[in-house]
This record gives C-alpha cells, sequence and structure tokens, in this order.
C-alpha cells in the first residue's frame, strides 16, 4: 500500500460560502485521514491536502458528491503541491485575495436538524432564531465578504459561552455558523403599536395567535423585509389588508404549514410539491380546488402558496387555528417591500393593528420569489430571496459590465467574470422610493461584489429610468433594443450563441422605427436582429392610460378593422362604458391625438378581456391577460382565423369571429380557450414560415407573456411536435425582470467583437 506522502493545492469555486463547507471539508478531510488546511477567501475556498493518492482521490470524491444541500460547487482544480507534513487538519482564518468574489449564499430556509433542536437543546427551546451551517439567513444579513459575522448584521450579538463552544467545535453543526446565537445572546423579538411604545417579548408566537386569530393584521419582519399577515380564511381581515393597503385586486400569497394542508385546497403535481418543499421556498403558484377567503385569488384560478421557511412560521401554525395565513409583501402600494424598523412603525402602521419585528437588521432587502411550474420545469415570476445573488453562469467574459434593466418588475445585472449575477427583484420604477432602492442595491452589490463598471447596457428607450441612471454614469454605453434583450436573456441561461428564432411576446418596448413593439419574430443573435413578423399595429388612445382601460384598446382594434359604425352595434361590452368616454376615444382615433402605435401582445390580450366583458379596467399590471386566462375551459382545440399580409399578421377575421361568438352566447371559457390557440397558432405557423426562410430551427420564447401557463404549454408542445428545438426562460423570468441578462450577454458579445475584429 502506498504511504509516501502527496500533496495536492484544490482551489474550489462556487457557492462554497455560508453553507456549511469548511465544516464539510473538515469532516471529509478526518475521514478520509488527510492533513493539511481549508481557508475561505473572496475567490472561493482553497485546500492543502496531504496524503497518499488513493486516500486525495476518495478526499475528492466525497467533497463532490457529499457537498451540503445548499452549496454549489462550479469546479474543483487540484495541482501538485510541496507537502508539508502536516499531522493534523484545520480550518484557517478567512482572508482576501484580490478583486475577484466566491459566490454568496442566499438566504436558506430553516433546515429539518434545527426544528429537531428547536424542541430538545435548553438553550434553545423555542428560540425563533435558531439556525446552523445548513440554513438561515445569508444575503440578507451580509455586509462583506468573505462571510464572517463581524462583516454581518450578527456583529452587535456576542456570543454566549455555550454558543462560542460550537462555534469553535470543529465536529458540531454550528461550526463557524455565522448567524448562530440562542436564548441568551442572540436576537429577540419586539412588539408595539408605534416607536414609543415598543416591547421586546421572549415568546412572540402566543401574542401573534391571539392577534391572527381574531382577525387582526399583523406586520411581520421576516427574513428579506416585512410581510402583513393575517388569517386567509377570514374574508373580512383579507378585505381590511386590501383596504388598507390600497391593493384591491391584485392576488396575494398564503403561508400553509404542510404539504398535506396545501392539498386540501390545492392538488400540486410532484414538481410543485419540489419546489414548495425546496431549501429556497419559493411562492408557488398553485391551481385552486377549494376556497380559502374569497378575496384572496380575486376571482382568479390559482394562488401563490409557501410554506413555512423561518423558525417563527413554524411555532406559529403549532396553535394557530387556521390551515393558512395570509403572507404578503409588508409595504404601501407599489413602494418596496419595508426592511427598516422605524419605517415599518411610521408606515406599516396605517394597515396593520400591530409591528412585530426584531432588533438583527436587515441589510439586503428582499421580496419573496415567485415560481410557477410549466411542463415539469420551474419558471420563476419573480425571482429574489432563496435564488439572489446565486449567478447564472455565461459562455460569455462579461466582466465589468452594468446592464441596467428595463422600467416594469426591474433587477439589474453585473458581470464578474463568466458570471452575471441578476439583483433581486426591485420593482416597478415609476417612484422615487423604489428607484432609491435600485441606486442603493447598485451600490451595494458594487462594494460587496468588488464591482467596477468598464461598460454600460441599457434599454434603447429614451425615458426609462434604469436607462437614464446607466447614462449618467459616463462610462461607454450600449444603448439595447427591448427585445433583442429579451430574446438574448433565454439564449444566454440556455449557452446559445448563434442564430435563432425569437419570438418575444410582452405588453411594450420601445422600436427600432419610434413605435412601441411587442408581438415580435425575428431572426436573432448577441450581435444583431432582423426583425421578420409582428403583430398588426394599432394606436393606443391616450398612450399608457390603456393599460388602466383596456376596453380602450378593444375600441382601437374595433375601429381599425370594422370603422367607427361598429362601436354603434351591440356590443355588450359598451353598455358599462361612458358614453362621453368612448366619444373621446373615437375622436382621438379619427384625430391621431396622443395615440402612440404598438404591436404589442399584452394589449391584444387585453383588448379580447375587454371585448368579453372579462376585464374593463384594471388595479394591476397584466390583470386582464390573467382574468383572461383563468377561464380557460380545458380541452377546447378550436382557434379563430387571422392573415399574414407581408410582415403583418392581422386580426380582422379573429375579431369578427369573436363577436360573432359573443353575439351567438358561445361561453367565454371557449372564447378564451380558442383565441388562446389562435396565438399558438400563430407561433407555429411564423416559426415554419421562418424556418423555411432561414433553415434555422431553435426556436426562443421571452417576454411576459409567456408567464401565461397554458400558452407556454401549448407553444412548447406544439413546437416540438414539429421537430423544432425549443428553449424558454429556467434561470431568470420571462418577464421584464430578465431584461438585464440578456442586456449583458449582447454588450459582451458586442465588446468581444469588437476587440478581436480585423482592422
Amino acid at each position: 500500500m502506498e504511504t509516501k506522502t502527496t500533496a495536492w493545492d484544490v482551489r474550489i469555486k462556487g457557492l462554497v460560502q455560508g453553507v456549511g463547507f469548511r465544516p464539510f471539508v473538515y469532516r471529509m478531510a478526518l475521514e478520509n485521514q488527510i492533513a493539511g488546511w481549508v481557508v475561505n477567501n473572496n475567490e472561493g475556498v482553497r485546500i492543502h491536502a496531504e496524503g497518499n493518492a488513493q486516500t486525495l482521490s476518495n478526499f475528492i470524491r466525497d467533497i463532490e458528491q457529499k457537498a451540503p444541500r445548499a452549496s454549489g460547487i462550479q469546479g474543483i482544480h487540484t495541482q501538485n503541491a510541496n507537502p508539508e507534513f502536516f499531522d493534523t487538519f484545520s480550518i484557517r482564518k478567512s482572508h482576501n485575495l484580490s478583486e475577484a468574489i466566491t459566490e454568496v449564499s442566499p438566504d436558506i430556509a430553516v433546515c429539518e436538524d434545527c426544528l429537531n433542536d428547536l424542541k430538545t437543546q435548553t438553550h434553545r427551546i423555542n428560540y425563533p432564531f435558531i439556525n446552523c451551517t445548513h440554513c438561515g439567513p445569508r444575503f440578507s444579513i451580509i455586509r462583506e465578504l468573505p462571510y464572517d459575522r463581524h462583516l454581518t448584521t450578527m456583529a452587535p450579538f456576542i456570543m454566549c459561552e455555550t454558543c462560542r463552544k460550537e462555534y469553535e467545535d470543529v465536529l458540531d453543526r454550528r461550526f463557524h455558523a455565522q448567524p448562530v446565537a440562542c436564548l441568551h445572546c442572540g436576537p429577540e423579538y419586539f412588539t408595539g403599536n408605534n416607536l414609543a411604545d415598543i416591547k421586546s417579548v421572549t415568546n412572540i408566537v402566543p401574542i401573534l395567535v391571539h392577534a391572527i386569530n381574531s382577525g387582526q393584521v399583523v406586520a411581520l419582519k421576516g427574513m428579506g423585509g416585512y410581510h402583513l399577515v393575517c388569517d386567509a380564511t377570514n374574508e373580512m381581515a383579507v378585505l381590511s389588508i386590501r383596504k388598507r393597503k390600497q391593493r384591491e385586486s391584485k392576488p396575494m400569497a398564503v403561508m400553509m404549514q404542510s404539504l398535506q394542508d396545501v392539498g386540501l385546497f390545492f392538488d400540486p403535481n410532484e414538481a410543485e410539491k419540489e419546489a414548495l418543499e425546496s431549501w429556497r421556498r419559493p411562492i408557488v403558484l398553485l391551481k385552486n380546488k377549494l376556497s380559502l377567503a374569497p378575496s384572496v385569488s380575486n376571482g382568479l384560478n390559482t394562488t401563490g402558496v409557501v410554506l413555512p421557511y423561518m423558525p417563527l412560521h413554524h411555532l406559529l401554525f403549532e396553535q394557530l387555528t387556521t390551515k393558512a395565513i395570509l403572507f404578503t409583501s409588508g409595504n404601501l402600494s407599489d413602494e418596496p417591500v419595508t426592511i427598516s424598523d422605524s419605517e415599518a412603525f411610521e408606515n406599516l402602521t396605517k394597515v396593520a393593528d400591530m409591528v412585530v419585528g426584531y432588533n438583527r437588521e436587515i441589510h439586503n432587502r428582499a421580496d419573496d420569489s415567485v415560481v410557477m411550474v410549466v411542463n415539469g420545469k420551474e419558471r420563476f415570476i419573480r425571482r429574489s430571496r432563496g435564488y439572489v445573488p446565486s449567478p447564472v453562469q455565461l459562455n460569455l467574459n462579461v466582466e465589468g459590465i452594468f446592464a441596467a434593466g428595463a422600467e416594469l418588475v426591474n433587477t439589474f445585472a453585473i458581470g464578474k467574470g463568466n458570471q452575471a449575477i441578476v439583483s433581486q427583484h426591485i420593482g416597478d420604477l415609476k417612484n422615487a422610493e423604489t428607484l432609491s432602492f435600485y441606486e442603493e442595491s447598485f451600490s451595494r452589490f458594487s462594494g460587496l461584489f468588488r464591482f467596477r463598471p468598464s461598460l454600460v447596457a441599457c434599454d434603447s428607450h429614451p425615458d426609462y429610468l434604469s436607462s437614464q441612471f446607466a447614462r449618467q454614469l459616463g462610462i461607454e454605453t450600449n444603448e439595447i433594443q427591448h427585445h433583442h434583450a429579451h430574446i438574448a436573456s433565454c439564449m444566454a441561461e440556455h449557452g446559445l450563441d448563434e442564430k435563432v428564432i425569437g419570438i418575444a411576446l410582452d405588453g411594450t418596448g420601445f422600436g427600432d422605427d419610434g413605435t412601441i413593439w411587442g408581438g415580435e419574430f425575428m431572426i436573432t443573435d448577441f450581435l444583431g436582429y432582423e426583425r421578420k413578423y409582428f403583430f398588426d399595429p394599432i394606436p393606443l388612445p391616450g398612450g399608457d392610460v390603456v393599460t388602466e382601460f383596456p376596453w380602450r384598446t378593444a375600441v382601437s382594434y374595433l375601429y381599425k378593422y370594422f370603422g367607427p359604425e361598429i362601436l354603434d352595434s351591440d356590443l355588450g361590452f359598451l353598455e358599462n362604458i361612458n358614453p362621453e368616454a368612448k366619444n373621446l376615444v373615437i375622436q382621438m382615433l379619427q384625430k391621431n391625438i396622443n395615440c402612440p402605435v404598438s404591436s404589442g401582445a399584452g394589449r391584444l390580450f387585453d383588448a379580447v378581456a375587454a371585448l368579453t366583458g372579462i376585464c374593463l379596467k384594471t388595479d394591476f399590471h397584466a390583470q386582464a391577460p390573467m382574468m383572461l386566462e383563468a377561464v380557460i375551459a380545458e380541452g377546447c382545440g378550436g382557434r379563430y382565423m387571422y392573415d399574414v399580409l407581408d410582415d403583418r399578421i392581422v386580426f380582422h377575421r379573429m375579431f369578427h369571429q369573436i363577436i360573432s361568438d359573443i353575439k351567438q352566447k358561445v361561453s367565454l371559457a371557449e372564447i378564451s380557450a380558442k383565441f388562446h390557440n389562435t396565438i399558438v397558432a400563430i407561433i407555429l405557423t411564423i416559426a415554419r414560415r421562418l424556418k423555411q426562410e432561414t433553415g434555422l430551427n431553435k426556436v426562443v420564447l421571452s417576454g411576459g407573456t409567456f408567464q401565461n401557463r397554458y400558452l407556454l404549454t401549448l407553444s412548447e408542445n406544439m413546437l416540438q411536435e414539429q421537430g423544432f428545438e425549443v428553449f424558454s426562460h429556467l434561470l431568470v423570468p420571462s418577464n421584464d425582470g430578465g431584461i438585464a441578462l440578456g442586456q449583458l450577454a449582447i454588450a459582451a458579445k458586442k465588446r468581444h467583437f469588437h476587440q478581436t475584429e480585423t482592422p
């Protein structure tokens, strides 16, 4: 047997900080009789390992196969080193090496081991901040790298002797768990109705249980921000949140204790169950089976459901009488989620009957992530807590590139090497508070990840606040067309770098011709695009106001295709419209006053939702398409007619047939299904044409319209049946929350092209 001492220098990159990786490496070293050391630095984890060739190989194999659940190894590089003949294996103090960075762990849901300790460890009985190296807050509390306690918001809490022993015991699960704490030394909850009436509470659970059971609304501090919670089966309590928060219609999420309870109200499939129980704990959109309070989903056929992810959540459900609590962002309408305790008392007391916070600071704000499952795969609606700041790995060098993102559901992205680090969900950049959050987050990401921009990418829209911010940095700026960025974002996450058939369907994006685009069929690569086909453009009377009043868009389509006379006929949806308002819109169309032209798919969905009477006025973004999708008749194979005239997809015949169906009392469910099937048929028809014209077989789908579950499912399936290779989003949202990734990829490819271009 070989006994000669061999030494390896091992470098591990990926998500290897804040997830118990060094203690794990230590245990693997002991099991394999390896001497040496392990250290965290801002480039990853480095190991000096000494043993014989076989034990070293076994050691590396165990690291790869047994890594902690929340870790993510992207690469292990080994090379020979000089033996130093260590007798033991040790964990060395973290240090910085360069401007490179290792990954920062997202926040991790409390683990089963800690839930067991919650009932057995005397110094942590029912302690609501229990955590270990396998779980607990990470991104939300980190200020700087490397991830050590004094660089987090746990710095003010001095460990007691018991916690210190656990922290220093290499065989303990809490060895170097930076947020480690207990009843004697850690954070604690407080409650009150105003800043002058704060009281610390050792056991907050009975107070919360009483408030929720009695129908009160509570502003409860979570991991990445405050939530508003109440009994989700109490209609009066839910309505009170809606009224006070000025959120009349937008769907709200619920939290339930277990999959068993979820199964009482919903019927999740296996992929949805897996998403619900993952350590990332996103909100998962599920189809309703039995109703909670009617105002939770407000007429939609899906509800966002999340399982407990903080210790307090588990403690609550042990005593609550309800099976579900409403669990919505703690903010006023359209503002970022609240993280400051003082702001919670100042603002959330307008909505909540009481505030329950704790005395550990949230440094990095992070809303709950929202996903849905389509064709067995998890798809993002919102990417934030539990996922951010895990990077997207690219086949491009994006070092030093800042991508500013879009205007709605904004995220930005920064480039480090071949990694795109996409920010948490920022929101709609239309008020000072959200813009301030955007600027603050860019500053914090720049500091945390040692990022100095050398190139900027932004949307070509002249008025987007994100683009204005980018231009003001005074750095070389690439202005990128909105839908080019959409397709590029999906290409980037799938590692595509070639010409593809790109189908971008959304509500709005600034077009090269100065009009609004949004129903786009392109031939695209990172360096450019050719707009081949598009939805028939129509005027939008009043501009952006049509998104609030979809009936205006319906009137515009009818006016274009049938003339003003059609609007005097027996159209049911117009019975609920003020005649003066209708006549004003007609005059705007006749005189072309404030009527920007749009090919947006979102506006087409709006028009059909209004024409059928499903939604005439909206209270939140994309409400009309969501309501239209919610009534689809399953199993309906019918569709409407359309025409392709030159490069325009024209809907004259479709609207004629919809009006006929309405007059013949065809059900709204069937009309909705036939409309959606028509859009799928168009996608298939144009994809075939483009394949015939170009020989391309890869189809890339992007844009917010593809967050329509029915549309995405059918589009993917039909295209695949026709032999196309189909690519849709898995790592970032298909809505504008994914735009920044596309901007980053395009800017990187153009930079590389110009650097290597032959003079």
